[in-house]
């Protein structure tokens, strides 16, 4: 009789990336928003079924192991593939549906007005929302992951129309104890002794020299590799790593932003595809630009 191999659930590896993103059971409970004891069952099930410890397991955390950190690298690209997979029928599918990215925390960019908006103007549309992490400025755009995108410049926009929504000015997020947090104002040379917070090796050059405050093709200033905001701001609090932030983002408690003199503002922008079709995406950069237009 033939042994059968075990089957990995996509949701099974949207949990254990969660994990490996969060590195912690609590935190990536709450950003799958469920509690905690299941989601431990579920990676547990996960490392029987493969045979291999994914996650090496402390009172602070959890930390990937060789294995688990194969998994990781793989299990994104298995979930992204899904999901271009779940664009394409939808696009098959004709008009009726339209699929949002939104850039890491800019989901409350979005607010609740541009939302309820397009509900009156398409209640009959049907809406996803996938949020990608700092490593894809255009949370999947490229990829037809996605058919609009609400995410900020600079990045590189070849092939990519956008519509800017607001212009917000740009800190250096800090520890409140640092000696720098009780400044109104700060310089980029004021930080220049300082280790900066990176985005990965192979993603878009413009948008990562940008929040690196280098030049395109230029040494890149050194420190820690973050993928999430979430990993940017345990940077700064565990060994006070600095890296820039819109003046619109909330912080944590024992974090400050001061605001950077010689930076250029970052702006909210809708992006699509220049080549895009569905007359959706046009409606939703119209809505999205008279929304933000109107005073709350």
């Amino acid at each position: 009789m033939p042994v059968s191999s075990p089957v990995m659930d996509l949701r099974a590896l949207r949990y254990f990336v969660a994990v490996a993103e969060e590195r912690h059971f609590g935190r990536a409970a709450a950003r799958l928003h469920m509690s905690q004891p299941p989601l431990s069952r579920a990676i547990k099930r996960l490392e029987a079924e493969l045979g291999a410890d994914l996650l090496h397991r402390s009172s602070t955390g959890v930390a990937l192991t060789p294995a688990g950190a194969v998994l990781y690298d793989e299990a994104r690209a298995l979930l992204e593939q899904a999901e271009r997979v779940r664009a394409r029928v939808g696009a098959a599918a004709g008009p009726a549906a339209l699929t949002i990215g939104i850039l890491a925390d800019s989901a409350e960019q979005a607010g609740t007005r541009l939302a309820a908006a397009f509900r009156e103007r398409h209640p009959e549309i049907h809406i996803r929302v996938r949020e990608a992490d700092l490593t894809d400025p255009t949370t999947g755009l490229r990829n037809d992951l996605v058919d609009v995108a609400l995410t900020r410049l600079p990045f590189d926009d070849a092939g990519i129309d956008t519509v800017m929504l607001r212009s917000d000015p740009v800190g250096v997020v800090l520890r409140s104890d640092d000696p720098l947090a009780g400044h109104e104002t700060l310089r980029l040379s004021d930080l220049a002794d300082r280790r900066w917070f990176q985005l990965p090796e192979g993603i878009d050059p413009v948008w990562r020299a940008h929040w690196n405050a280098t030049e395109p093709g230029g040494e890149l200033r050194r420190g820690p590799v973050v993928r999430t905001v979430h990993e940017c701001l345990q940077a700064v609090l565990w060994s006070g790593t600095v890296g820039l932030t819109p003046l619109t983002h909330a912080l944590p408690d024992g974090l400050i932003a001061v605001r950077l003199t010689d930076m250029p503002p970052s702006s909210l922008v809708v992006a699509w595809n220049s080549t895009a079709a569905n007359p959706l995406i046009r409606s939703f950069a119209q809505i999205a630009a008279a929304t933000y237009r109107s005073p709350p």
